[in-house]
């Protein structure tokens, strides 16, 4: 399977299959151009049928020599020969015994806190409540989850625990012990936990900032972009920005940990489809590590991102990627999430297929220890997997979630950003399709051209 594109002056092959990525010469381009719709996924390197050089020939005769076409030809033979052009799906096959496979869970986000001190418009929690009360985890119910963690875990010695909300801070003791209490058992199971957590900053101080750095292996601060377009979206209750409050704190934290393992994660809406500017916003703060991130929300919200806004998006993402490399070059990069793309190792075959985990490998902790395919399914009871008491007995969801894979999606199954996004997220198909195996349509939109941005700026960097 082949994709090509032009971006920002380049023009880029794809081969979907092998994952090879090539910078073409015009020749090059429009020639594979002709093949492709033609020239099938080969199971071994097979010379190029005569009657598809033919076409070639004729349809580009017009355009260049007949020596550069044939010398072209030369070089898709050779592409093909190395496995690099119209190479065959290795993958098909992987997927058959995807129910049956034993997993492992690896990692847990703890909702330490069903509670929040902002009253940020989007909300899928609610403001903390998550479609039910408010409440706090205690440290019975986090010594639980991570006791629970750690049995499940089989042989795999790096688990991940992040704490989440509503608003961590403001359950921070119980964050301190249940962090002291992992490294106890760190030594007792010779396993290892990397602690994350996402906060709005409200209640952040010296104190937090300390023991993050100590303790911590990525923070998350949430700021939505310029001081107007934060504080229309991230009020406090009384109605009140909280940019003013927040930024002098995550701008001394990002330099405390030396802008290193961290994120600014901003959302954009409807409302600021201008985007770009809210990253470059956070790049002249002097924020290294940042995402922006596209609400996801029913139709009927006033602040949702609607399918006429799909253009404008689309170009805000070259526009910022076109920025992203002129800074690169001179010496004041940022790095953007959904442009960090390793085209040479990747992660493993299972997370390209399956993705993110949730419902096998990842689960979410309710302050009262159920257990939940991920956050965003928290308080939905068809979903709800068992507590940290039972561990999972609904274990009909749980192989569900299993059988969540790109080929078990019909739009995935021959879309060219199958093994980068490795089928999207399955919450949103489930909102707006009442099933985990289809697709966002909107976010697949702007996933794809996430990553034709991101393999351009590899090519435009490796230019230097």
């Amino acid at each position: 399977m082949i994709h090509q594109y032009k971006n920002n002056g380049y023009n880029i092959v794809l081969d979907v299959n092998s994952g090879s990525v090539h910078v073409a010469d015009p020749v090059l381009y429009d020639a594979i151009e002709i093949l492709s719709p033609q020239m099938p996924d080969l199971a071994k390197p097979e010379p190029i049928p005569e009657p598809l050089k033919a076409a070639v020939r004729d349809g580009l005769k017009d355009r260049y020599t007949s020596q550069d076409i044939e010398e072209t030809l030369e070089d898709i033979q050779e592409l093909i020969d190395s496995e690099q052009l119209f190479a065959k799906d290795i993958y098909k096959d992987f997927v058959i015994d995807f129910k049956e496979r034993k997993t492992v869970v690896k990692a847990l986000c703890l909702h330490i806190a069903h509670d929040c001190n902002l009253a940020c418009q989007y909300c899928f929690a609610e403001e903390g409540e998550y479609h039910g009360r408010r409440a706090l985890m205690s440290f019975e119910v986090g010594k639980k989850a991570l006791d629970f963690l750690i049995a499940n875990s089989g042989s795999r010695r790096n688990l991940e625990v992040d704490f989440f909300g509503g608003e961590p801070l403001m359950n921070w003791e119980v964050v301190k012990q249940l962090v002291a209490y992992g490294r106890e058992q760190e030594k007792l199971h010779d396993k290892h936990f990397r602690f994350t957590l996402t906060t709005n900053g409200v209640l952040l101080n010296d104190e937090i900032m300390e023991f993050c750095n100590k303790e911590m292996g990525n923070v998350v601060l949430s700021l939505d972009g310029r001081k107007e377009v934060n504080d229309k979206m991230r009020p406090f209750r009384n109605g009140k920005g909280s940019y003013d409050l927040i930024v002098p704190k995550f701008q001394k934290f990002a330099d405390s940990r030396n802008q290193m393992n961290y994120y600014v994660r901003g959302t954009f809406t409807h409302h600021n489809l201008d985007f770009a500017q809210d990253a470059i916003h956070f790049a002249d703060l002097g924020f290294q590590q940042m995402s922006i991130e596209p609400v996801v929300a029913p139709a009927e919200a006033e602040y949702s991102i609607k399918e006429e806004d799909l253009p404008r998006i689309l170009e805000q993402y070259d526009k910022l990627a076109v920025e992203y490399i002129k800074r690169k070059k001179e010496g004041r990069g940022f790095n953007f999430f959904h442009f960090m793309l390793d085209l040479n190792a990747g992660p493993c075959v299972a997370k390209r297929l399956s993705g993110c985990g949730s419902g096998t490998e990842y689960l979410a902790v309710t302050p009262w220890g159920d257990l939940y395919p991920c956050h965003q399914f928290v308080g939905q009871e068809g979903f709800l997997l068992g507590n940290v008491d039972t561990g999972v007995t609904n274990t009909s969801v749980r192989d569900e979630f299993k059988l969540c894979n790109v080929y078990a999606k019909d739009k995935c199954r021959d879309c060219f950003a199958r093994f980068y996004c490795s089928g999207g997220c399955a919450a949103n198909s489930y909102n707006f399709h009442g099933t985990i195996t289809d697709a966002y349509d909107i976010g697949c939109e702007m996933q794809k051209k996430r990553i034709e941005c991101a393999i351009m700026i590899k090519a435009a960097l490796a230019d230097e």
